[in-house]
């Protein structure tokens, strides 16, 4: 069994860096996120690089890859704060219309013509798999309230996750039909906005699925693409503190000769790469369909989060009193942290699941 990246991997990494070094500079990030937030104009962009469809099968319209791939380039994207809707529309959006089995929107999506995102959590902040946050569906009229929703401002198409006396389901929702509206909320990172949905009798299409399974493997996959984002989030942090050590000078030498100092990136780095190959032991896991999928995802993504929370407070600590000014970019990926800490459940309740899982198996 080979652990190591192939080569067709690390090209795939090293294209995608190089394009988020050019196209999304930290000064460029900082712009989109205090001022009008992403220009959808700049994701066809990535529909031309094939990224959108690189796990769905060629047959499809895809790149015909694989999830591994797809969490390569998330990882990276962490790594560079990317503020577009890739997690929401591509990790999200489209694998939920493929549960579907929604040919047509399906190739809108992978042709870069419509954004989707996913209405999850219901009123209480949840997302619940079994029993799904509740909606009302009568008469092809889809009503209730979803909140964070994520890039809901340059969204068209909403795939909403519910759950009714029928049991679980999915609906696909126009963002500007009549019965829906939204407002972005006032969240901790501006590099992904997030909005709260609201549906008074608007008019949907229900998706063919397989209940709270399917629900389930659209979560497992949220989660480690979560897993993916922090970690490269995380070790771009520990650059920056790493870079800063090697030039900021007390006592007549660098401040990274200090023990102080050396130990607590030493720590940051360990938990960062634990939880990498955490992130791509679920990344195969959920690909593969193993029995051990969910227990992989919730333990990879509670790991890495935290991991990466750790990992930019330290590296701020290391930068001292600069580390904590507007200006400098590492408070960006302090918040991208949390956020990512937040979102399908804090690491209390993943490993509360895992627990589960360990002592009861199914």
């Amino acid at each position: 069994m080979d652990f190591a990246f192939s080569e067709e991997q690390e090209m795939l990494r090293a294209s995608a860096r190089e394009l988020m070094n050019d196209r999304y500079p930290p000064e460029r990030v900082a712009a989109i996120a205090d001022g009008g937030g992403f220009d959808r104009e700049e994701w066809p962009a990535i529909a031309g690089l094939g990224w959108i469809g690189i796990s769905v099968p060629e047959e499809q319209g895809g790149a015909g890859l694989g999830f591994l791939e797809e969490l390569v380039i998330v990882e990276e994207l962490g790594r560079a704060l990317y503020p577009g809707p890739f997690l929401s529309t591509v990790v999200l959006g489209l694998e939920a219309l493929r549960l579907g089995r929604a040919e047509e929107l399906i190739s809108d999506i992978l042709s870069g013509k419509r954004i989707a995102t996913v209405g999850w959590a219901g009123e209480d902040g949840r997302f619940d798999v079994d029993p799904a946050p509740k909606v009302s569906w009568d008469d092809e009229r889809l009503s209730g309230v979803k909140l964070f929703v994520p890039d809901i401002g340059v969204s068209d198409l909403l795939v909403i996750v519910g759950g009714t006396a029928q049991g679980a389901g999915l609906w696909t929702v126009d963002r500007d039909a009549e019965g829906v509206t939204w407002r972005e909320l006032p969240t901790v990172d501006g590099t992904r906005r997030q909005g709260e949905v609201t549906l008074r009798e608007a008019r949907a299409t229900a998706l063919h699925i397989d209940g709270p399974a399917s629900l389930e493997r659209l979560r497992d996959r949220a989660l480690a693409a979560l897993a993916a984002e922090a970690v490269g989030l995380g070790s771009r942090a520990i650059e920056l503190a790493l870079d800063h050590t090697r030039t900021r000078e007390q006592f007549g030498k660098p401040i990274g000769a200090f023990q102080a100092v050396a130990h607590q990136l030493a720590q940051a780095f360990l938990e960062v790469e634990t939880a990498r190959s955490l992130c791509y032991w679920a990344g195969w896991a959920v690909a593969e369909g193993t029995p051990e999928a969910s227990t992989a995802a919730a333990a990879a993504k509670a790991r890495a989060a935290e991991a990466a929370v750790a990992a930019c407070e330290r590296a701020i600590q290391t930068h001292g009193g600069i580390g904590f000014t507007w200006e400098h970019p590492l408070h960006r990926y302090y918040k991208r942290a949390l956020g990512i800490a937040a979102t399908f459940g804090w690491g209390d309740s993943l490993r509360a699941r895992v627990a589960a899982d360990l002592l009861d198996p199914p």
